[in-house]
């Protein structure tokens, strides 16, 4: 019997590849020659290069490059045959990264993505995926573009200082720089953000408060990259503030569209592809999935509902494993999700459910698989 398991990661708890290796043990205490097949999932945000690495047996890099405030952070980045890297912007400029009271997205730059692009380009990249979720910043990809050789200056000839706010001042754009090597480069956003750059459903106002923005500071970043759209208008003869996606990654979508010229991708469905879901679930007879929690939101482009999309043309049926199921989660039904499981079988905290995920995991699995091999006798 063959079972493919392909799981997102569970925040603050395990990673994905740990996630699969969980359902894995529980499967084969219930059924010791079980075929498990683990093909580790993300969307785009957390844990993308750890994902499609492992799928991929890819070369994991690391480079030192700036975080979202400017201090010096370790960041990895995946490297696959045919000269593609894997970038995630969360790695770099990551709010997972900066503790609460220092979050300050006035401030925060993502210059550390541009720095991890630039070392792609060093390496000859032909093609870059960038993974979009995570972010701390809300700099409308500013700071990604200055790494690459963008100066953005403002009425006195200074350049500007990072983030966002700063782009109010921003009077002249001189891209005589910015590195030559990104138009030769295949750029694929994995994303599955459609917000415009500005206004009420716009990267500030959408994502700011989740960054430590207030409303004050929402106005203020609002206009801000209103001012640095519009630079980028006079300057590329196209305005692209409105396109899907812009306002994804506090903006950096919006960059991606203007200045990399980049296709955008739900995100799940990229790492999909980079790892082979879709060949290693033909022959199987079941494919797990799961997340952290899964609810109504989980349909808009999560990693259950991409895996469950794909299985469902395959004709495959599909079970979740959630640390917790939220409202409306039954609507996964009607995706080819047959059924759903929360992790905890009881009461119990936040706290200890994270601690002890391995074990909760691998004994949900091992119920599963025994009620699926009494439903199939």
């Amino acid at each position: 019997m063959k079972i493919v398991i392909a799981p997102d990661s569970f925040k603050e708890s395990l990673s994905a590849p740990a996630v699969a290796a969980a359902i894995a043990h529980g499967l084969r205490r219930a059924l010791p020659n079980v075929d498990c097949l683990c093909i580790p999932m993300a969307d785009g945000g957390e844990g993308t290069v750890e994902a499609i690495l492992t799928a991929t047996q890819g070369e994991r890099r690391v480079n030192t490059v700036q975080d979202a405030l400017g201090r010096a952070i370790e960041a990895p980045w995946g490297w696959l045959p045919g000269k593609v890297a894997i970038i995630e912007m969360a790695c770099a400029a990551g709010l997972e990264h900066i503790a609460v009271s220092e979050r300050d997205p006035l401030c925060a730059s993502s210059y550390g993505v541009g720095q991890l692009i630039r070392h792609a380009l060093d390496l000859g990249a032909e093609k870059i995926v960038l993974g979009l979720g995570g972010s701390a910043t809300n700099d409308g990809g500013a700071g990604m573009l200055q790494a690459l050789g963008l100066v953005l200056l403002d009425e006195q000839g200074q350049t500007l200082p990072p983030g966002g706010a700063a782009l109010a001042r921003l009077a002249h754009i001189d891209r005589t720089h910015l590195d030559t090597r990104l138009s030769q480069v295949e750029f694929t956003i994995a994303s599955d953000v459609n917000n415009p750059l500005c206004g009420p459903s716009g990267a500030s106002a959408i994502f700011g408060p989740q960054k430590g923005a207030t409303p004050e500071q929402v106005i203020t970043l609002d206009h801000a990259l209103g001012r640095f759209a519009q630079a980028c208008a006079q300057t590329l003869g196209q305005d692209h503030r409105e396109a899907p996606g812009a306002g994804a990654a506090g903006g950096v979508g919006f960059a991606a569209h203007a200045w990399l010229h980049a296709r955008f991708r739900p995100g799940v469905e990229v790492v999909a592809e980079l790892g082979g879901l879709v060949q290693a679930i033909k022959g199987a007879q079941l494919v797990i999935t799961g997340e952290g929690r899964m609810d109504a939101q989980t349909l808009h482009g999560k990693t259950p509902m991409g895996v469950a999309k794909i299985a469902q043309a395959a004709g495959i049926p599909v079970i979740a494993i959630a640390g917790s199921l939220g409202e409306g989660y039954q609507a996964l039904y009607q995706t080819g999700i047959v059924a759903a499981f929360s992790l905890v079988s009881g009461p119990s905290t936040l706290a200890h459910a994270c601690t002890h995920a391995e074990s909760l995991l691998s004994d949900r699995a091992q119920d599963i698989l025994r009620v699926w091999l009494a439903a199939r006798a």
